[in-house]
C-alpha cells in the first residue's frame, strides 16, 4: 500500500483577513514559507528513512529522530495556531461555551488566564510558543512553555491553543515588540472553534 506525506493545510480564511492584527504579507509569508518547510522537510525525513531500509543502509539515526521531532511538531504547532485564529469581526472578545467556565474555574477569570498566558509568550527564550493545554488525569487547564518546536513539550497534555512567539511569526508587523503581537492576537483568537476542541477533550482518558 502506498504511504501517505504530509501536506500544507489551507488557511480557513484569505490572507487579508486578520488586519491589522497581522498584515498579509506577514501571513503569507509565515504559511506558505515557514510552515511549508517544515511540511517539505519531514517528507524529505521520511523519504530518506524509507530509501535506506528499503537499500538496507543506515543513516544518523539521532540527528535524524532529532530533525523529525523539531520539524513534525512545527508542523502540528502551525496547524494550531491559524485554526485557532478567526477574523475580528467574527471574534467574542472573551472564551465562550465550557472553556470559559472552565478557565474561571482554574484561573479564577478570564482575565488572569490572560495576564498568565500572555506573560508565558512574553518571556519564551529565543524562539518557540506557548500553549493551553488540558491533562486527561486531573482535568486541569494548564499552559506550558515550548522552546523551538519540541522542547518542554509535556506527553498526555493535549493542545488546545498555541501562539506562535517565533520572530518570524510577527517581525514585519512589529519589529523586535513581541509583546505588541501577543496583544494584538487577543482580538482574533477563535474562541468558538477552541472551546469545541476543548469539549472534544473531555471524552479522552
Amino acid at each position: 500500500m502506498a504511504k501517505e506525506y504530509y501536506e500544507l493545510s489551507p488557511l480557513k480564511y484569505d490572507y487579508a483577513d486578520l488586519e491589522p492584527y497581522i498584515s498579509e504579507e506577514q501571513l503569507r509569508i509565515h504559511h506558505d514559507k515557514h510552515h511549508q518547510s517544515y511540511v517539505n522537510n519531514v517528507n524529505s525525513i521520511l523519504q530518506m528513512m524509507e530509501m535506506a531500509r528499503k537499500e538496507g543502509k543506515d543513516f544518523d539515526y539521532k540527528a535524524t529522530a532529532k530533525a523529525f521531532s523539531f520539524n513534525m511538531a512545527g508542523h502540528v504547532l502551525h496547524d494550531y495556531f491559524w485554526w485557532g485564529m478567526i477574523p475580528a469581526e467574527k471574534a467574542s472578545e472573551e472564551p465562550v461555551g465550557e472553556l470559559a467556565e472552565a478557565l474561571k474555574e482554574d484561573f479564577g477569570s478570564f482575565d488572569r488566564f490572560r495576564k498568565e498566558f500572555s506573560e508565558v509568550a512574553s518571556t519564551v527564550e529565543g524562539s518557540g510558543w506557548a500553549a493551553l493545554t488540558f491533562c486527561t488525569d486531573t482535568r486541569r487547564l494548564g499552559i506550558v512553555q515550548i522552546e523551538k518546536h519540541n522542547v518542554n513539550l509535556v506527553p498526555d497534555f493535549p493542545l488546545i491553543m498555541a501562539i506562535d512567539v517565533w520572530e518570524h511569526a510577527y517581525y514585519l508587523d512589529y519589529k523586535n515588540e513581541r509583546s505588541k503581537f501577543i496583544d494584538a492576537f487577543w482580538n482574533i483568537v477563535n474562541w468558538e472553534g477552541i472551546d469545541k476542541r476543548y469539549q472534544q477533550l473531555q471524552n479522552m482518558k
